[in-house]
């Protein structure tokens, strides 16, 4: 979401290249974009759609309320269903312009995806920084919520912090500030979550100091550190990056870097059939055919896995930063869509 060369250039988005192991795009090079936050810890099944789903445009067309009224402020994070409610995790901007120590976390919950209500904010005893970007797992091994955000202490000095609570509105108590403190000159952009099927945990996340690289990085057993396991660098000069699973098939959706920006990205898809790859590059979702501009003028944030009783379905999320009448940054609209897809596993265009 945040990076520093996002908000002084455009950058050139394309795969790491490597013969052996990936696909050259071809075509054009791209410019102008956490299952990501996990695995629901909940029923998959018996569960229809919700009918809020049934009418996004609506939803997309105006801010989202909870029950007392009040706009939901809540963005650059992700939704997460546990144990039958739903829970959706932000950074609440308030009237910040989003560089300054302002930024917080806040969770809201909701049976139904309609009614929300503001649990609180997330972390306890937070040092000061510049907060974006909070993805929330359930862990099935310890039964604790991990959280993986992203902070700076200073801009442009990127880490991503970890901390963790025994129910998913918190409050987190922070365990790491710095979780890739090993690597000398580390600097962290945006980190997503993913859980797999048979509980292992990921983290795909930005390298700031790597050309802006993507890696995948394997998480240990508590989801609280790194095993050392990792990819090679996938992408190069991207972020807000999203890992899911469908059906035996793994999918990257990561866009370019955009520094809070109002005309959106496109959106890159890459699959392969195991974590850390090699991956293949395929459609490109949010990028219409006659002049390469994103079709929705949002900034990928996450990917939402939805239960219901014909099996998951995956509704994407992005923040239209400057969209908000008032110009309140905790005001801007976020755009959700149902992904859909082809027999041979392609995402069509988002709609």
């Amino acid at each position: 979401m945040l990076d520093e060369a996002g908000c002084r250039r455009k950058n050139l988005f394309v795969p790491n290249i490597n013969n052996s192991r990936r696909l050259i795009l071809i075509g054009s090079l791209l410019f102008a974009i956490a299952a990501g936050c996990g695995k629901s810890n909940g029923p998959s099944t018996g569960k229809s759609l919700p009918p809020q789903l049934k009418s996004l445009s609506e939803m997309n067309s105006q801010p989202r309320r909870d029950v007392n009224g009040q706009i939901v402020d809540a963005h650059d994070g992700c939704l997460q269903f546990f144990n039958g409610r739903y829970y959706l995790y932000g950074t609440a901007y308030g009237t910040n312009d989003g560089f300054g120590n302002g930024n917080r976390y806040r969770v809201y919950s909701s049976p139904d995806l309609a009614k929300w209500t503001l649990e609180g904010d997330l972390l306890k005893a937070a040092p000061p920084g510049v907060y974006y970007s909070p993805y929330v797992v359930f862990n099935p091994n310890t039964h604790k919520y991990v959280l993986w955000y992203n902070w700076y202490p200073k801009l442009w000095d990127g880490k991503l912090g970890v901390a963790v609570s025994d129910t998913p509105t918190g409050p987190f108590t922070i365990v790491h500030t710095d979780k890739l403190h090993s690597r000398p000159g580390s600097r962290a952009g945006v980190g997503t979550l993913f859980v797999d099927n048979d509980g292992h945990g990921y983290c795909i996340f930005t390298a700031m100091d790597e050309d802006y690289g993507v890696r995948i990085l394997a998480l240990t057993p508590d989801y609280l550190g790194l095993t050392g396991e990792a990819s090679q660098v996938i992408l190069k000069g991207a972020e807000c990056s999203i890992l899911i699973r469908r059906n035996d098939l793994y999918y990257i959706l990561s866009g370019p870097l955009c520094c809070l920006c109002p005309q959106g990205t496109i959106v890159q898809v890459l699959t392969a059939t195991s974590p850390f790859g090699p991956y293949t590059v395929r459609s490109q979702i949010n990028r219409r055919s006659d002049n390469g501009e994103p079709i929705i003028p949002a900034q990928e944030t996450w990917i939402a896995t939805i239960p219901t009783s014909a099996g998951p379905t995956y509704l994407w999320m992005g923040d239209r930063w400057k969209s908000s009448p008032d110009g309140a940054k905790g005001h801007d609209f976020q755009y959700w869509t149902l992904l859909a897809f082809n027999p041979n596993g392609d995402i069509l265009p988002i709609k």
